[in-house]
């Protein structure tokens, strides 16, 4: 079972790079703005069956890119996290004790975070 997620967790990265890649790009900013605008333009004819394909085409969208963002801003914050731990660890009079801090409890940032001020 194990194996099993391992490559779907594989395939799903791939999936969320290349979606990423996709819906960040300007063009299709500009088609998907373009297709709201048509939507929107188009509000007398509400029954229409293009009106209600395009309605549920952005829905769709919409519900599918949210999770895929999430995972991709994960990923993001994973790395940056592990970047920065890097750093901290590296430099002799950093205070270790924000290595991870991402894992404390919120009582545990609000010290640290004192403790920081007073710095």
């Amino acid at each position: 079972m194990k194996i099993f997620y391992a490559q779907l967790e594989r395939i799903f990265e791939k999936v969320t790079f290349a979606f990423t890649s996709v819906i960040s790009n300007s063009i299709t900013f500009v088609l998907g703005l373009a297709m709201v605008v048509f939507w929107l333009a188009n509000r007398n004819y509400v029954d229409d069956p293009i009106n209600e394909n395009i309605r549920d085409i952005i829905h769709g969208i919409s519900f599918i890119t949210l999770f895929i963002l999430q995972k991709a801003f994960n990923h993001f914050t994973a790395s940056l996290h592990v970047k920065l731990n890097e750093i901290v660890s590296s430099s002799e009079t950093s205070d270790k004790s924000v290595i991870n801090v991402e894992s404390k409890t919120e009582p545990e940032l609000l010290a640290l975070q004192k403790g920081h001020k007073k710095l």
